[in-house]
């Protein structure tokens, strides 16, 4: 016996998403909801904060950075995320018998 598939509803907006998530805490913060629906709701907010961060990054992905050449005319240029920052890598660590001499 097969279960019935889902209908997926589709997402919201981001705007719209944004507001239902304020709306959610606006509740969650009134100190009136019972622990299950105070679970329910921190479910049904993490899964929009999902969704939002999706949208942005796609839309950061689709950014262009409109620059002037030397002539002045704009030029589009696609948007490069900025590099990671470099990773600190330890220092070597001194054996017993280095020693370290300032003259």
């Amino acid at each position: 016996m097969s279960t019935p598939a889902k209908k997926a509803t589709p997402e919201p907006s981001f705007e719209a998403a944004m507001d239902r998530l304020e709306a959610i805490v606006d509740q969650m913060e009134s100190g009136k909801m019972v622990l299950e629906e105070l679970i329910v709701r921190y479910e049904e907010g993490m899964k929009l904060v999902k969704s939002c961060q999706e949208r942005l990054a796609s839309a950061e992905q689709r950014i262009e950075i409109i620059t002037r050449n030397h002539a002045g005319k704009p030029v589009v240029q696609p948007f490069e995320a900025a590099a990671e920052p470099p990773r600190l890598t330890p220092a070597p660590k001194e054996s017993e018998n280095d020693e370290v001499r300032l003259f």
